[in-house]
């Protein structure tokens, strides 16, 4: 009986050393969110998407993968509603949109040339997480609040795969807007669609920098 008493009281104490140790862990973590990060600072300061052309195999497994869109989902989401999910187009399935991308545009008489630019963006493709906004239509949250937070979660994935290592691009195409070609391609229906398509792979060329907006022309102040 008292070896039993004692047992449990280790157990006792050991929960309880786990229990302290999770909070100790939590206060760090919040109280690393207000101390200064210069590292991270400087990589959204210098972050730039690869050409999707420049990127090729390999690319992350599926635990990498799942430990890039756990990051992502860690985005602005007003009310917690989740509006948005993930396909994971793998390289045996880019031919297949590839192909319904061209007969999607013969379809609506788009100019061949865009066709076939936008069908490449597949076929050079190896790795590609369609972000597919899933808006509430009960939420009292405004439609334009969940998408603007399905748009969060695509630049939060970019921004995971680059500080990963990998090369990463968001694009959409008039695919992504067409509402035939997302239910035959990705067998989405309304009111779902795209809010992008992140390509992911290995950078075989640093991105050239490009011209950026004199931010100090566009901002205005409010002091009264």
């Amino acid at each position: 009986m008292a070896g039993q008493l004692h047992c449990g009281a280790s157990v006792s104490r050991r929960s309880e050393t786990i229990a302290a140790n999770s909070v100790v862990a939590q206060y760090e973590r919040a109280r690393s969110m207000t101390s200064e990060n210069p590292s991270a600072l400087e990589f959204l300061q210098t972050r730039r998407s690869h050409p999707y052309l420049t990127l090729t195999a390999p690319t992350p497994d599926a635990d990498e993968l799942i430990q890039l869109l756990t990051v992502a989902a860690r985005s602005p989401d007003h009310g917690m509603l989740v509006p948005w999910r993930f396909i994971v187009i793998e390289r045996p399935a880019m031919a297949r949109i590839a192909d319904a991308l061209r007969q999607r545009g013969a379809e609506l008489g788009k100019v061949p040339s865009l066709v076939g630019k936008a069908a490449q963006v597949f076929e050079k493709a190896n790795l590609v997480v369609a972000v597919i906004a899933s808006p509430n239509p009960e939420a009292k949250i405004p439609a334009i609040e969940q998408t603007f937070s399905a748009g969060a979660v695509c630049l939060s994935l970019v921004n995971a795969a680059l500080a990963a290592g990998w090369g990463a691009t968001w694009l959409t195409g008039f695919g992504a807007h067409d509402t035939e070609f997302r239910r035959v391609a990705l067998g989405i229906e309304p009111p779902e669609y795209v809010a992008g398509f992140v390509h992911i792979g290995t950078g075989t060329k640093a991105p050239e920098e490009r011209p950026r907006p004199d931010v100090e022309a566009l901002v205005s102040y409010i002091s009264e």
